[in-house]
């Protein structure tokens, strides 16, 4: 192979490696850091938990492949190319950065910003098609918006859930889990439960209940306090 030529059916591994290489050139300093560090933090995702998407041969190969020793074993992103980025960026950024990885808003909307470029970069290598190339430059769009107001709002929640302590005088139960927000009105929340089951109201603060947006979720624990339910810890807020 020449020098500068792509390599045949390049894995995930050398496709992020060429999109940094490019951005190395165009950028400031400061500004290809925040992208080589959410690069970074996008190969980890995916080496950790992508492994769950593929299934047959695919799922077959990852497990040969991973689990394979000395210089044989390959992780998830030298395993698979291009067609394994755009359907795991919404578990990197809704998931993974909102868990994993503790960081402030700049971080945060960087990883947004980047890959919304990436996405769009993927699409003028041929890497991805136009339609999948607007699919992940949506969520970076969301991502670079809501991620900050999502960690904003779960630092909020969890102070006026710690001004509140109540998990003593539970009438039944708490329950941990991941809630979906169903209903915001009027200085009230309702919460959803993974099996559907709705809870609530909740009330909060007006100007808290209005940071909260349907379709988000909040992961804590709640129980029913003298009739009324609660929020009693807050541990994230997750974007739709």
């Amino acid at each position: 192979m020449s020098e500068g030529a792509r390599p045949v059916n390049p894995k995930i591994a050398q496709i992020l490696s060429e999109f940094l290489a490019e951005q190395e050139q165009r950028l400031s300093g400061k500004s290809f850091s925040r992208y080589r560090q959410v690069v970074e933090l996008l190969k980890t995702s995916l080496n950790n938990y992508a492994y769950q998407g593929p299934c047959g041969v695919d799922a077959r190969r990852f497990e040969q492949l991973y689990n394979a020793e000395g210089e044989e074993q390959r992780q998830f992103c030298e395993i698979f190319g291009a067609e394994q980025i755009i359907p795991n960026l919404r578990e990197f950024l809704s998931y993974f950065m909102v868990r994993k990885v503790i960081a402030g808003a700049e971080l945060m909307r960087a990883a947004g910003t980047v890959i919304k470029s990436m996405s769009k970069w993927l699409a003028e290598k041929g890497y991805v098609g136009p339609a999948e190339s607007r699919n992940g430059a949506q969520h970076g769009a969301a991502a670079a918006r809501d991620l900050p107001e999502a960690q904003a709002l779960a630092r909020r929640l969890i102070e006026f859930a710690d001004r509140h302590p109540a998990v003593d005088d539970c009438d039944e139960e708490t329950e941990d889990d991941q809630f979906l927000i169903a209903e915001v009105e009027n200085g009230r929340i309702w919460l959803e439960r993974m099996d559907g089951q709705r809870l609530g109201p909740f009330a909060l603060p007006a100007t808290l209940a209005r940071r909260c947006r349907v379709g988000w979720s909040i992961s804590g624990v709640v129980g029913p306090v003298r009739g009324k339910w609660k929020l009693l810890e807050v541990w994230n807020v997750y974007p739709e």
